[in-house]
């Protein structure tokens, strides 16, 4: 062998070599047996993949390999149902898998509702938990790459559906992407895969391929959350701003992300009206309380009443570490004492990103409307702040009382509710409706440091904050927004 031919050969060689063991490794660590549908054919569908339908067999939408992928429609029943399933191998307890599904979707109303893809952990071939996992998505996918915009943008062509009613999005046209990354529980030996059609209403869809692949777990999203208890009294606006002030101080010190401050915090405690203490926001209070954030270096949620024009609303802002005015919510549902003063109602649900997660508030009276809270909920909340003047007390005499409602509203929706009250308890309280902290009786900062990625589920449901909002039915909702 010549030295120009060794020089030219021996580079190649090795690399051809790497690439064939790396290739090798990568199907060797693939769970999914025969995950290309596209690679199929027109074939029927091979082992181990198997193919369910419902008891009602008249409920059975078709599955079928073709070209491109594993179709599944039902032009007569728009609520068929159907799916294919496929036992995984080779699961090692406490590894985090990779899980990615790609399908194409045609005039599939909802594709957060309609198109599913899970994983149910097993112990010798018995179900971990019966509900499983549902695989984060679908977003649209496209040459431009993800948007995650979905879940339902509108069609490119639409047509009507028996027994569909045509209220919300039209249907989507598109490809489609479900990706994921879960850990398995320390007893787990295998896993079930799924990928099912609920309600497809006339559309269809194609899958093209799924995979299941060992990889790095997800990095934990600790935050330290407080929230504050201290009713003034005798003071004045501006020495309220300088013990809400002292608390985000104290914030600071324990090292929190954010903390919540409670209601009309200028207004407590002092002789004057909601609408004599309204200012323009940002404003004096906002700059007064932004310097103390970031000195801080801590996110703070604060309710002001704001002066805007002639127009008088009950709000809550929100300063980030710089003590910048990140947004605000304008309380929406006003009791009796502000809409016959004149307070204004909002009319908006923000959510607001911040760089621990995303967030969202609610102000007092709002606790009562479950509404409120599906709605954050739905637009991604992963905590709600909630600045209430109160009450949050314990229930008594059977009665159902604010500290069980604000517990159910946080378990409905699936994200952390954070009160900040003058009457009652201030709490962290998590997705399941347990309280984390709260003052019992003291004044100062309560807190508790979580992990915004932690999916716990619920017992027999499963994990809340996935599987409501496809279980949800808005089509049917139109009562709650008819006069």
């Amino acid at each position: 062998m010549n030295t120009q031919f060794r020089k030219w050969f021996l580079p190649v060689f090795f690399a051809a070599a790497v690439w064939g063991e790396n290739r090798l490794a990568t199907a060797q660590e693939e769970l999914v047996a025969h995950g290309d549908f596209a690679l199929l054919g027109r074939q029927s569908l091979p082992a181990p993949w198997s193919a369910w339908t419902p008891e009602a067999a008249q409920a059975a939408c078709r599955i079928r390999l073709g070209d491109g992928g594993l179709a599944m429609d039902s032009p007569q029943e728009p609520f068929a149902v159907g799916g294919v399933s496929q036992d995984l191998k080779g699961v090692q307890g406490g590894r985090a898998y990779a899980v990615e599904a790609v399908c194409s979707a045609k005039d599939v109303k909802s594709p957060l509702r309609s198109l599913l893809v899970g994983l149910t952990w097993t112990r010798a071939g018995k179900a971990i938990h019966p509900a499983g996992t549902h695989v984060r998505g679908p977003v649209a996918v496209g040459e431009k790459g993800d948007r995650s915009n979905l879940p339902e943008r509108p069609a490119t062509n639409l047509r009507s559906v028996p027994g569909f009613a045509q209220i919300g999005p039209v249907p989507f046209f598109g490809r489609l992407k479900f990706s994921d990354v879960l850990v398995a529980p320390p007893e787990a030996d295998g896993a079930k895969l799924a990928l099912d059609a609920k309600w497809l209403g006339g559309g269809s869809v194609r899958w093209e391929r799924v995979s299941v692949r060992p990889t790095d777990p997800p990095k934990p999203r600790k935050v330290k959350i407080g929230t504050v208890y201290l009713r003034p009294s005798q003071s004045t606006p501006e020495r309220n701003l300088q013990l809400f002030c002292d608390e985000i101080d104290a914030a600071g010190r324990l090292k929190l992300d954010v903390v919540c401050l409670p209601e009309a915090i200028t207004m407590i405690g002092t002789p004057r009206s909601g609408v004599q203490v309204a200012e323009p926001i940002p404003g004096p209070s906002t700059r007064r309380l932004g310097q103390s954030a970031k000195k801080n270096r801590i996110w703070v949620v604060a309710g002001l009443y704001e002066r805007d024009g002639n127009r008088i609303y009950n709000t809550a802002v929100l300063l980030d570490r710089e003590g910048r005015l990140a947004g605000k919510y304008r309380k929406i549902h006003l009791p009796r004492e502000e809409w016959q003063k004149g307070v204004i109602p909002g009319s908006e649900y923000p959510v607001f990103k911040t760089d621990f997660g995303t967030i969202a508030i609610q102000i007092c009276y709002d606790w009562f409307f479950p509404e409120l809270g599906t709605i954050f909920g739905l637009k991604g909340a992963e905590i709600v702040f909630a600045p209430t003047w109160g009450t949050t007390f314990a229930d008594k005499e059977g009665r159902a009382e604010g500290e069980t409602i604000f517990r159910v509203r946080a378990r409905d929706n699936g994200f952390y509710l954070v009160p900040s009250v003058y009457d009652g308890q201030s709490m962290v309280i998590d997705p399941l409706g347990r309280i984390l902290a709260a003052n019992k009786g003291k004044n100062g900062v309560f807190w508790a440091e979580v992990d915004l990625n932690q999916r716990e589920p619920l017992w027999w449901v499963g994990q809340w904050r996935s599987i409501g909002p496809r279980d949800r039915m808005p089509d049917t909702y139109g009562p709650l927004t008819r006069d």
